[in-house]
């Protein structure tokens, strides 16, 4: 099937023979109707597009397997020369009989769901931040001042912006700008406490907040991406798929990330790295030391990736951070339960009322940079081994040899 917004081509292998089998609708009704012409042992592929997964639920139920490919990995259709609804559809049907078509994982409804959330939580984030500069364009053409505080739109700065002579058109846009912002913060917030409620339910968000950078948003933008974990052999496939992992041009030489895969969790990724960067741990000395090589836009990427790899193990082998600080995931985790909607403990100390104790902060604090240092010294005494060297075969080569006779 090619499918397309309104149709599908469909072509038809069969004992051999190819042949075109016409148009269908991408509607509910037509596809339903057409699925039931087909047999218990027919075989389906198509393409990952946006209405791919509602097309795979009508139709799976109906036949032996449905295969979804991959459109970049399916180089017969993206460098064919005639490029035609037809053509298309024949490739797949060829492709899929010869067993030659890259499938790529299909998620399931709630692993579906999570990601529509996740979705439309970045779409808002996005649109308050385009609010807030189309605030800030109007400070700025009008030659006001900078704000005395540091958040314009809180109380304080929006008392501030009251109080400064503007044209009125402009005054009117700036009101209509904090209402706008205003409506899209409480939205932001009913998605908040969906994927908080999410993170409580979910023992796999819990156990990835416990790395220093991942807040909930971070957690389940993961979880939704990933889906199950075990379906990557190594941390390696997972950096793949979210397109850290270097380029390589050539035998030996590595270029910037591919960037391929979920463009939109790897940016979340890279922005825990930067508070990952400003924490006491070994993530910051692992940061500290890419920086003082490549610089810090590589540094921050290297950080990302190796948040990456530490969350693959977290999850693969059911473990917190082993560098976590007690009271920080108490407050974190109490965090999250407030967002979710669990009733405050007014007068009463709750779970996370120990982070509040600056003693006791200090405490871990200081026992988090003692482990900070021993990650520095280890890998600054780091000696690795040639390629194709056993450490045997290393040992015995740095071993002295005794003297004869």
């Amino acid at each position: 099937m090619d499918v397309h917004r309104d149709f599908a081509q469909v072509a038809v292998v069969e004992d051999g023979r190819l042949s075109d089998a016409g148009q269908i609708a991408c509607r509910p009704e037509g596809l339903r109707a057409w699925a039931t012409t087909l047999r218990p042992d027919d075989e389906v592929a198509l393409e990952a597009t946006g209405n791919t997964e509602a097309i795979v639920a009508l139709i799976a139920p109906r036949v032996a397997r449905v295969v979804v490919s991959n459109p970049m990995k399916t180089r017969a259709i993206a460098e064919a020369k005639v490029k035609t609804d037809k053509v298309d559809a024949r490739i797949l049907a060829q492709l899929l009989a010869a067993d030659f078509l890259p499938p790529v994982w299909l998620p399931d409804e709630h692993t579906r769901q999570l990601r529509r959330i996740v979705a439309r939580r970045a779409h808002l984030v996005r649109q308050r931040t385009r609010l807030k500069n189309q605030v800030q364009a109007i400070t700025a053409r009008n030659l006001l001042p900078r704000p005395p505080v540091s958040d314009l739109f809180g109380t304080r700065g929006r008392l501030w912006l009251q109080r400064q002579e503007l044209p009125a058109d402009e005054r009117r846009s700036v009101g209509a700008l904090l209402r706008q912002l205003d409506f899209h913060g409480e939205e932001l917030a009913e998605v908040d406490r969906e994927l908080a409620t999410e993170g409580l339910s979910d023992p796999a968000v819990r156990r990835l907040m416990t790395v220093p950078g991942i807040d909930v948003a971070v957690a389940v933008s993961i979880r939704a991406a990933v889906g199950d974990f075990t379906r990557f052999a190594s941390a390696d496939k997972l950096v793949a798929y979210f397109g850290l992992n270097p380029s390589v041009h050539q035998p030996a030489a590595h270029g910037r990330i591919t960037k391929s895969g979920r463009a939109q969790v790897r940016g979340m990724l890279v922005e825990a790295a930067w508070v990952a960067s400003r924490v006491p741990g070994p993530l910051r000395a692992f940061h500290q030391r890419i920086k003082a090589r490549r610089g810090v836009q590589v540094a921050i990427v290297a950080t990302a990736r190796k948040m990456t790899v530490l969350c693959w193990h977290l999850i693969i082998k059911e473990q917190d951070y082993a560098f976590a600080r007690p009271s920080l995931v108490a407050f974190k985790q109490r965090k999250l339960e407030l967002q979710a909607g669990a009733p405050r403990a007014v007068a009463r100390r709750g779970k996370g009322y120990d982070y509040n104790n600056r003693e006791l902060r200090r405490h871990e604090r200081e026992i988090i940079e003692q482990q900070e240092r021993a990650y520095a010294t280890l890998v600054a005494h780091w000696q690795p081994h040639g390629p194709g060297r056993s450490t045997t075969a290393a040992r015995r080569l740095r071993r002295p040899r005794r003297s004869q006779g």
